[in-house]
């Protein structure tokens, strides 16, 4: 993922050395490049010396297939996908050189068998640049770029990646219907229309198709389903009058809406990493293991989501936390993201760290901390203070509109059970407060932070350790 100082491995490795030839032998002729979009959609693109152009110029490619405004350069950007791995890529890389040391990367980034490292290939996909801030995104009049944001964020919907409650996917699929079948058809066309493309082409996954093994399938699916369409054809009505006075050959205000309403999710736009974080202990025998969880980084904070059970576990803004990357002390051992925040037990103040083991640790370590810089000169630009780069650098995080509306609009989401709230109490996390000599596990007061790398300057002195957390 793109945002740390450092570079991806430019020196073969024995693990792909062996499957690479020369980058040189294919640098001066013309070759086809596919580039992916979020639809499935794709450019192709033939260039001449395609070894040596870098994404910046690659980009410039692009946007002219796509008749991309010269004004939406930083929307989008490039990153390198595949179901092992991930990466935005920087403005400098070059795509085809870098694609010739995924193995290495995989090998660095992930827990993948050999086997599958050997047979994974990456696609080249042109998506929303996540140091775009999405304040921005409401701004853009451009059909053609509204169209790419929202394909993106109607796949993270469908997949799950983003996960919401009933209400907000229920306006999401009407939403959908009305961009993509048009504005104001009768209850019949839609429905035919929806059955025609089916309900998991409107709503997650993981919604349409449900659950519950299967008899519960046998018994219940039909019904479901038909409950389901009358719910959404009932709210695309609810849809096409709100926006009556548009007509249906301009889709721009329903995809504005679209974006508006992905943006009272706090992890839209996010970066993500897969790990895994301990479960707590259960049974007589206390056993645990460990739960697979995604974790999402923006401009905005540090989301954990449970993979399974598409909801948030912990949602941080870079203000409430203070983060570490530790290294494997042994062989076996894993790369850890540590994150502290405040919390009570038995309502006392704590300090409660999170592990999230992951060989992308690193990765997520040097996002925080590239987020966290950006920022901070975002901020002082809009203070008038000097910073290291320019405002046109730094993405503004300025929250657009009026904060009491936002505020009522997600009202009904933050209601305990949403998806989007925390649920701390289901973490293993540990507990610590300082008495001056050790970590112990509750004192009345406040304690020091465990880390110094922390997004907001720490007023405490940092806690001394002398034995070990674990």
């Amino acid at each position: 993922m793109e945002g740390d100082d450092g570079d991806f491995p430019t020196e073969p490795s024995e693990h792909s050395n062996s499957q690479r030839g020369s980058v040189a032998s294919s640098l001066t002729r013309a070759q086809d490049l596919l580039v992916y979009l979020a639809s499935d959609s794709a450019v192709h693109l033939t260039l001449e010396n395609l070894g040596c152009v870098n994404a910046q110029e690659l980009g410039r490619n692009v946007r002219e297939a796509l008749n991309i405004p010269n004004s939406a350069v930083d929307v989008f950007a490039f990153w390198f996908c595949s179901p092992l791995l991930e990466l935005q890529l920087k403005p400098k890389h070059q795509p085809y050189k870098l694609c010739r040391q995924w193995q290495d990367l995989l090998y660095r980034f992930t827990e993948a068998p050999a086997e599958d490292i050997s047979q994974d290939e990456p696609s080249l996909v042109f998506k929303r640049n996540v140091f775009y801030p999405r304040s921005k995104e409401l701004q853009i009049e451009d059909e053609g770029v509204l169209r790419l944001l929202y394909d993106e964020a109607k796949m993270n919907i469908l997949e799950g990646r983003y996960p919401c409650d009933p209400e907000h996917w229920l306006t999401l699929g009407a939403l959908s219907c009305a961009i993509e079948l048009g504005n104001g058809l009768d209850d019949q066309a839609v429905t035919a229309a929806i059955r025609e493309k089916k309900l998991c082409s409107f709503l997650p996954a993981h919604v349409a198709l449900g659950g519950g093994g299967f008899l519960s399938t046998l018994r219940g699916r039909g019904g479901r389903h038909a409950e389901m369409e009358q719910n959404l054809l009932k709210e695309y009505r609810s849809v096409c009058s709100s926006s009556a006075s548009s007509s249906s050959q301009e889709p721009t205000p329903l995809l504005h809406q679209y974006l508006r309403t992905c943006h009272t999710l706090p992890y839209y736009g996010c970066a993500f990493f897969m790990g895994e974080i301990d479960k707590p202990a259960q049974g007589l025998l206390h056993r645990g293991g460990r739960k697979a969880v995604n974790v999402g980084i923006s401009l905005e904070g540090v989301y954990v989501m449970d993979v399974k059970e598409k909801h948030v576990l912990l949602g941080l803004k870079f203000s409430e936390l203070s983060w570490d990357h530790s290294y494997p002390e042994t062989e076996g051992d894993s790369h850890i993201l540590w994150l502290e925040f405040d919390g009570e037990e038995a309502g006392v103040p704590v300090n409660k760290l999170l592990k999230i083991y992951s060989k992308q640790a690193e990765l997520m370590s040097g996002l925080i901390e590239f987020c966290v810089e950006l920022r901070s000169v975002s901020e002082s630009a809009a203070t008038g203070t000097d910073g290291e780069v320019t405002p046109s650098q730094a993405p503004s995080v300025q929250v657009e509109g009026s904060e009491k509306t936002r505020e009522r609009r997600q009202g009904k989401l933050r209601r305990q059970n949403s998806v989007v709230c925390s649920r701390v109490h289901s973490l293993s996390t540990i507990n610590y407060v300082d008495d001056g000599k050790e970590i112990k596990r509750l004192k009345p007061k406040r304690a020091a932070s465990f880390f110094t790398r922390q997004a907001q300057p720490p007023t405490y002195s940092a806690v001394e350790v002398t034995e070990s957390l674990e």
